[in-house]
């Protein structure tokens, strides 16, 4: 696969989440030995089809359906165990083998709580109007945890049941005081939750291993390690939308503490990005369309959350916003995905630049009321006909869909290697560099 065999390879999204990076990790992981992924929780969601089937993972690493591969979940992630398990059992109950053998779970991973998804769900309630959109399943409040370190729970707590037991204890009987005074929210019962989690302490045992010791060991072999990103960079903690982000760190720059790796272990970095812009929840959206474009989108694109089904907001391509992830994420080769989605519009636009106050601004300023202002400027390109998840080659493309290609090419500063046109494995075309 030309340059990504050549070295470990970071895959991470470029937009705000749901560009098919489940579909490249699973793409690319089949030359690779070690599948890492280091960020987010059951939040996320990637989607892969392999021949009739579909699977939808959330805190799996996508190389469990490569059999030869090794999958990591590193620090990096907060982990529902409940969440891990209904996932685990699924895919074994439908023929994918995972077992120690394929899988490990750092100690150092934090761990989603019954009182967080408690807590989320009672602050999205009582925003009144000023929701972030969250999933509802906790991971900010972990993640929240996890920096007030006194109250976190991690899995390597989860080895010594006596210390969970009084851990626990202490941590529900404060946290039941918090919930009740500002959400009015019944007591939670801190036996069972202990119980519940020694339980899962107990066949979580198996896995649970020093990932990033394993990682630096696969890389001294000259191991091939592939980095799982999850959501992506514009809605990273420090460099997205912010407040309308995730909690964690999924732009590339976050996989280097959130697997444990140094920087001179990676050598390509792999932006994805769509053929067209979504975003769920709230926050600006500066190139949405909010009309039969975006319901056309939608509806081919069959953009509905992989975790929630929640219908995403659909618009047009934004040139100014990828061309921020990639800088910032040092993109080396960028994977363009859904591309078959636009098959069927007369026209397509391209968001080229910005104009505010009458200015024409040409970067993108992740701030929440700059974007809310600003006025997209658009390039129109002619659309193509026909059904393209068929082309097995660039050439095989209508002539109007490789000039959109290029042009996206040409406005991103980033050459565009992989082009996929459909879920199957085999609709992915190769662009030499």
């Amino acid at each position: 696969m030309l340059s990504l065999l050549e070295g470990n390879t970071c895959v991470f999204g470029l937009q705000w989440g749901d560009e098919g990076k489940g579909k490249i990790v699973d793409f690319i992981a089949e030359k690779a030995d070690v599948v890492v992924r280091y960020c987010g929780g059951a939040n996320a969601g990637h989607t892969i089809r392999i021949g009739a089937e579909k699977y939808s993972t959330h805190l799996l690493p996508v190389g469990v359906f490569r059999p030869h591969v090794l999958n990591l979940i590193g620090n990096g992630v907060v982990l529902d165990p409940a969440a891990l398990f209904s996932e685990i059992d699924e895919f074994i109950g439908r023929g994918v083998a995972i077992s120690p053998a394929n899988l490990r779970i750092s100690y150092k991973t934090h761990l989603v709580m019954p009182y967080h998804k408690l807590e989320d769900a009672a602050r999205e309630n009582s925003a009144e109007g000023g929701a972030i959109g969250t999933t509802r399943r906790g991971i900010g409040p972990t993640y929240a945890d996890k920096m007030q370190r006194s109250t976190a729970v991690r899995v390597a707590d989860l080895m010594h049941e006596g210390k969970l037991r009084e851990k626990i204890g202490q941590i529900v009987t404060e946290r039941n005081k918090v919930l009740m005074v500002l959400y009015d929210a019944p007591p939670l019962d801190w036996k069972e939750i202990f119980e519940q989690y020694r339980d899962f302490g107990r066949r979580l045992q198996p896995y649970v291993d020093d990932c990033g010791h394993l990682l630096i060991q696969a890389w001294k072999a000259g191991k091939k390690i592939v980095f799982e990103g999850a959501h992506a960079a514009l809605l990273d903690v420090d460099h997205g939308t912010y407040p309308y982000v995730t909690s964690s760190s999924c732009s590339a720059l976050g996989l280097f503490t959130g697997a444990g790796a140094p920087p001179q272990l990676v050598r390509n970095f792999v932006g994805i990005m769509k053929a067209y812009s979504t975003r769920v929840g709230g926050g600006p959206f500066p190139t949405e369309q909010a009309n039969s474009i975006g319901d056309y989108i939608r509806e081919r694109g069959n953009e509905y959350g992989t975790t929630t089904r929640r219908p995403r907001r659909c618009g047009w391509f934004d040139a100014v916003a990828v061309r921020y992830s990639a800088d910032l994420c040092g993109t080396t080769v960028v994977a363009l995905t859904l591309l078959d989605v636009l098959s069927g519009l007369e026209h397509i636009q391209i968001c080229t630049g910005y104009r505010m106050n009458g200015q024409r601004q040409d970067y993108f300023r992740a701030d929440m009321d700059t974007l809310a202002e600003v006025e997209p400027i658009y390039e129109t390109m002619p659309g193509w006909r026909g059904n393209i998840s068929g082309c097995r080659s660039f050439e095989e493309l209508p002539a109007a869909a490789q000039s959109y290609v290029k042009r996206l090419e040409q406005l991103c500063g980033v050459p565009i290697q992989i082009v996929s046109v459909g879920p199957e494995r085999s609709a992915t075309l190769i662009q030499p560099l």
